[in-house]
């Protein structure tokens, strides 16, 4: 099992994500983050590096580009025993992202609070996805949360385990994280069949 040494938070539940994030700084990992997130973390007294330090690109489009960066993909979905993965994310200046924790945009309160299309569409995420997906395919190195409810299961593991998780857990939380983005698509779907296209 692998030492979890760099986590990326970013969430709009922010339930419980101080704190969380104080225990793994306490264990030593290195945490990244965006906006809001970013600023609670920070406001907590927990060391936090900006997406866009990173990335070296600002956030941008009004927050609809933040995470979408190979410097961020990379560090998610390389092979970590694969020597040819390990080469090129060195020689592109690409450090792991060992564990994920994203939640996302509230699109169906959104919606069901008689919101308009286009607020709508502003609510459908794009970087929260993407990042759970590619933090989930890559579950045999990678640690993903989409629930705050599985901070202290996380938490716990390291604890016991020297800082890592183990490939159960692991397993687990990634097939959670499908089974969200796969209720979260189908919300958008589902709303989008019953609005009137919009007039040219």
């Amino acid at each position: 099992m692998r030492k979890i040494e760099r986590a990326l938070i970013s969430v709009t539940d922010k339930t419980g994500v101080a704190e969380f994030a104080k225990a793994l700084h306490e264990m030593g990992v290195e945490i990244v983050s965006t906006g809001g997130t970013a600023r609670v973390i920070r406001e907590a007294g927990v060391p936090v590096t900006d997406v866009s330090e990173v990335t070296g690109f600002p956030e941008m489009l009004d927050g609809r580009v933040k995470t979408l960066h190979p410097k961020i993909h990379g560090g998610l979905l390389f092979i970590r025993d694969k020597e040819e993965h390990v080469r090129q994310i060195q020689e592109h200046g690409i450090k792991p992202i060992d564990l994920v924790a994203v939640n996302l945009y509230a699109f169906e309160k959104t919606v069901a609070s008689g919101a308009d299309l286009e607020t709508a569409i502003e609510n459908i995420d794009i970087g929260g996805p993407t990042l759970l997906r590619a933090a989930a395919k890559n579950f045999k190195y990678v640690t993903v949360i989409v629930d705050p409810a599985d901070y202290e299961r996380v938490l716990s593991e390291m604890r016991a385990n020297n800082g890592a998780t183990t490939l159960k857990t692991r397993f687990d939380l990634a097939r959670k994280v499908f089974e969200t983005t796969f209720r979260y698509d189908r919300a958008i779907a589902e709303y989008l069949a019953q609005v009137s296209p919009p007039e040219e």
